[in-house]
């Protein structure tokens, strides 16, 4: 794949394709935040729980994901979301024919409420392990939906591997969107040929982020573009991600069933990163400009 390199606003260069680079919109983070979040029904309404590919599931909520990957000797749940979603993607679960009991590893994106609060009663209901990567832990920490202490069984790190039945997870530290964002790629088959699916941890900016000369995190922007680079790098056939609009689920979910898989999809990941690195670029410009008066 080629690859040039775009100037936006006198910034640092944005790195997309040239068939995105005709087809990109002007999207600012708010944008992207509103999009991913939706409408606040839409965190608690059940979507319909299906197959993605192979052995992933979808077991979330409209505008919260969740994904059960199911293994002959218990399942993985990525993303137990509100503790308030738990017997919501407990039911989607037990809709897909899978016991909530079954799932032995719990794994999570990033340490915010919507995407790791449920962690502890998640563990509660299935006895399962809950793996967190080191640099979420402060964050976990904090986070104690009535009081009760985040379970933290196993602590890894950067590009370590989780296993269970034959099926690996390696996570990717991706930081910026908070400083313990991890991205899981695993290997999946489908119609005899191998995919690579990676379950993007976000690039977002929530609007209220200081992206520029962050007193607090003044590697904000280092971060983002290196989370960029290194997504890019692993060059994802599936996208999925920690929103279902992250990988355009809702577009997808009706096209199911039908060759090839609709979740196939390996420039609709390079367009979600280049979307959200362009919108990086455009508050951070714009942040610098407020800040020098311009």
């Amino acid at each position: 794949m080629h690859i040039r390199m775009l100037p936006l606003a006198g910034l640092a260069l944005v790195c997309i394709t040239p068939m995105l680079a005709q087809e990109l919109p002007r999207l600012m983070p708010a944008d992207l935040f509103r999009r991913n979040i939706g409408t606040p029904e839409q965190l608690d309404k059940q979507f319909p729980p299906h197959r993605i590919i192979d052995n992933i599931y979808y077991v979330g909520t409209e505008s919260l994901a969740s994904f059960l990957i199911t293994t002959d000797v218990g399942h993985i749940l990525v993303n137990t979301d509100y503790e308030r979603n738990i017997p919501t993607i407990k039911d989607s679960v037990e809709k897909l024919g899978f016991r909530f009991e079954d799932v032995e590893i719990i794994l999570g994106s990033h340490e915010h409420a919507d995407h790791m609060e449920g962690d502890a009663l998640a563990k509660e209901l299935s006895g399962a392990q809950v793996v967190v990567v080191a640099e979420q832990v402060p964050g976990l920490e904090a986070m104690r939906p009535g009081d009760k202490p985040h379970p933290m069984d196993r602590v890894i790190n950067d590009g370590q591997t989780v296993e269970l039945g034959g099926e690996t997870l390696i996570a990717h530290l991706t930081p910026g969107h908070t400083e313990g964002c991890t991205s899981w790629e695993l290997e999946v088959q489908d119609g005899g040929m191998s995919y690579k699916a990676v379950i993007i941890c976000s690039i977002g900016i929530n609007p209220n982020y200081q992206l520029y000369k962050n007193p607090e995190r003044p590697d904000i922007v280092d971060q983002y573009r290196a989370s960029h680079v290194k997504l890019r790098a692993l060059a994802a056939d599936i996208p999925l991600g920690s929103h279902p609009a992250m990988y355009r689920m809702m577009d997808k979910y009706p096209l199911i069933g039908q060759s090839p898989n609709p979740f196939i999809d390996p420039e609709g990941y390079l367009y979600e990163i280049a979307i959200n690195e362009q919108a990086m670029n455009l508050r951070l410009e714009e942040q610098r400009m407020a800040a020098e008066g311009k």
